[in-house]
């Protein structure tokens, strides 16, 4: 791709140069380059840097983890001068839809409905703010409910959405947003940006920022023209936001309008995709080249903590944490958390980035300095690509500290590891830095590697599994999420069973969401994507027009935008209509290498259409009507897949297509209505094996909302 030329802010680039040289570090033969930093030179504000959590169900595993892990992750992230110490956290509002990484459910799944209690983000909100009092919180819908707007997001109803959100926020947990956006990468309306400022104002909600408008192509920041002309639009939008600006930059028109409106830019969503230390130092050249090229004042990160099964898109390279084996209480830190430390630990918002202190490293890196309100300040640098080691001299003015500087630096063997300090002399001082490092250097005190001893080992999803719902009282404590289930489309709740005799699980959404990408049908997943030869079975109870499903052999749910899965299912209707089906999902010819699997299905011809399906059976079973309870069960058996309704085989077919995966549960629907059938007594074990007893939580593991919503 050939992008735009790169524009280097006008921070006055007055530079470093150094001969101190750290242990370790090879001399340099380049000339050294200078930096006189002076206090009073002045610097827009830093807006702080951080995460998105959201797009998706993207911590759902997180919430099971068992104490004291769950807490570990958490002061991993959130922690000031700990881990990752970030200073700004976007969160998704739910809405039903899948959007990237499954869904994760509305506070108003009808018009009439309204529940503060369900899901996990309100509990993750007040976790991360617990720990650390002045991060900045964010907020933006992907996905929303069928009903609102009746369909029509640019409306009042979603700013009416948005407000009902905003006062359980408020009024349940007593956290308050600093921003809002208008809605995640959907285009523009201006319309509706000027209803959202009115209804946030009339509803006590004055102090919320609107960011606009979150999107990502090339032609993401035209609407900026638009708001120098039209007063009523320009005080509508306090802050001009897009994504992936490191891909392509803001351009030096946007920037000129943007200082002329006194409007700042932020990043809403930085992609950096990429493996080991390089995704560490990524983020950090991100962050600097983001300010030094577009002028951002903020910048967040897709994505925070993967609390996701690893089949699951995006399930790894992004995150700064894995968290996918709750069962286990195993988690594992990626170098890229001490990429957001190098900023985290040594900044505040609020703090200004400051006018000469902030450019690009002539032996290759770049560079900027923050300053505190006071005299502290920080020097954050990367030298990514560098192909030797740069000495930079320091010239240390008035109105800075004239205290020691604590050095941190990380490269591809280690990471965040503390240097010797460096006291000034004369207000001079000097350094060499290493290629392919980070460092930060910082008049501040307190920083630390955070870790944890005795993390547990990893251990494969339990195996036979027995959930039967009932152990989860009352349900809106758990934000009526059972363990290990992860909802890939539309929402899968603990409920009441029809017939009052315990807890089940249903899908609750009965209209299409408004989803942020295309969904194929409700499914929600759990186990182990290795599990070749078992059966799956479910109790399921069908309303009228209802259909419902077991699923099993499930290794692929999508590739980011769309959730179409691959695997098989047995499905039942409510009027007997009985099919064992095997869904061929959509082949990614460049992932395809190595994979037989999709190699058969190209071979096959099969590699275009999504949700491409192949009925192997099917069966009309005239004692099936609505409102029973029946059992479905597949077994799977090397090549020979079965399908079982209330113990009786119904179906067998031979398909060679999938031979392992995970399990899940499906409702059927059409391009409008979906199905809301009850689930129980889901099991899974080797074929013909005794029942085990019923899960039950690990030590540990706890509720999310108890003792008046405290988070832990």
């Amino acid at each position: 791709m050939i992008l735009p030329p790169r524009v280097a802010l006008p921070c006055l680039l007055a530079f470093l140069y150094l001969p101190a040289v750290l242990p370790g570090v090879a001399e340099t033969n380049l000339a050294p380059q200078t930096l006189n930093l002076n206090g009073h030179a002045g610097g827009v504000r830093f807006d702080g840097i951080g995460v998105v959590n959201g797009g998706g169900a993207t911590s759902v595993l997180l919430k099971d983890y068992p104490e004291p892990q769950r807490s570990q992750i958490l002061d991993l992230v959130y922690k000031p001068k700990f881990g990752a110490s970030v200073s700004a956290l976007l969160v998704e509002i739910p809405g039903d839809g899948n959007a990237t990484q499954g869904s994760m459910p509305s506070h108003m799944h009808t018009r009439d409905d309204l529940d503060y209690s369900r899901g996990y983000t309100w509990w993750l909100l007040q976790a991360a703010k617990q720990r650390n009092p002045d991060l900045t919180l964010d907020g933006a819908a992907w996905s929303v409910p069928g009903w609102v707007g009746n369909g029509e997001f640019w409306s009042q109803g979603a700013a009416d959405y948005y407000v009902k959100w905003l006062q359980g926020l408020r009024q349940v947990y007593g956290m308050e947003f600093d921003a809002l956006g208008c809605r995640n990468e959907k285009g523009v309306s201006f319309d509706f940006a000027e209803k959202l400022r009115a209804t946030l104002d009339a509803n006590g909600f004055e102090k919320v920022k609107i960011h606009a408008f979150d999107n990502w192509p090339s032609n993401k920041f035209d609407f900026v023209k638009d708001m120098a002309v039209d007063e009523k639009l320009r005080a509508a939008i306090d802050i001009l936001s897009a994504h992936t600006l490191a891909e392509i930059p803001a351009s030096v028109e946007v920037r000129a309008l943007a200082a002329q409106m006194h409007k700042p830019i932020w990043n809403t969503e930085e992609h950096v995709y990429l493996p080991g230390f390089d995704c560490a130092i990524g983020i950090v050249k991100a962050f600097n080249e983001n300010f030094l090229h577009s002028g951002v004042t903020k910048i967040v990160n897709w994505y925070d903590i993967a609390g996701v099964y690893p089949l699951e898109p995006y399930s790894e390279d992004p995150a700064m944490l894995l968290a996918r084996s709750p069962w286990s209480g195993h988690y594992e830190v990626r170098a890229a958390l001490w990429g957001y430390a190098h900023y985290g630990q040594f900044t505040k918002v609020g703090w200004q980035y400051l006018n000469g202190g902030c450019g690009e490293l002539q032996g290759g890196g770049t560079f900027v300095t923050l300053k505190s309100p006071g005299d502290d300040y920080t020097v954050i640098l990367e030298t990514k690509g560098a192909t030797t080691a740069q000495s930079l001299r320091f010239q240390i003015g008035d109105g800075l500290s004239e205290r020691e500087l604590c050095v941190w630096r990380s490269n591809a063997k280690e990471q965040f590891i503390q240097q010797a300090g460096i006291k000034p002399v004369k207000g001079a001082f000097t350094l060499t830095l290493e290629a392919d490092s980070i460092y930060s250097l910082s008049t501040t005190t307190g920083q630390q590697k955070g870790s944890f001893d005795n993390i547990p080992a990893p251990k494969p999803f339990p195996f036979p599994y027995y959930e039967t719902f009932d152990e989860y009282s009352p349900p809106k404590a758990y934000g009526y999420l059972p363990r290990y289930t992860a909802d890939i489309a539309d929402v899968f709740e603990i409920a009441d069973r029809p017939d009052k005799n315990g807890s089940c699980l249903r899908q609750v959404v009965s209209v299409r969401p408004n989803s942020w990408a295309p969904e194929y049908l409700p499914y929600t997943i759990l186990g182990d994507d290795q599990w070749q030869n078992y059966e799956v079975s479910a109790d399921v109870y069908l309303n009228s027009g209802d259909s419902a499903s077991v699923m099993g052999r499930v290794n692929n749910v999508g590739y980011g935008y769309g959730s179409i899965p691959k695997g098989y299912y047995l499905q039942l209707a409510d009027h007997g209509r009985c099919e064992l089906v095997v869904i061929r999902g959509k082949v990614d010819k460049k992932k395809s290498v190595g994979d037989p699997e999709q190699q058969a299905l190209i071979k096959a011809g099969k590699d275009d259409g999504e949700g491409g399906i192949k009925v192997l059976g099917t069966i009309q079973l005239p004692a099936i009507s609505p409102n029973q309870w029946h059992n479905l069960k597949l077994r799977f058996a090397d090549a020979t897949i079965t399908g079982f309704v209330d113990d009786k085989m119904m179906l067998n077919a031979t398909n060679t297509l999938y031979s392992h995966g995970l399990v899940g549960l499906m409702a059927g629907g059409d391009k409008q209505k979906l199905s809301t059938p009850y689930f129980d007594n889901v099991l899974i074990k080797a074929i013909n094996a005794p029942t085990p007893a019923p899960a039950i939580p690990l030590p540990g593991q706890s509720a999310l909302y108890t003792a008046g919503k405290q988070a832990p």
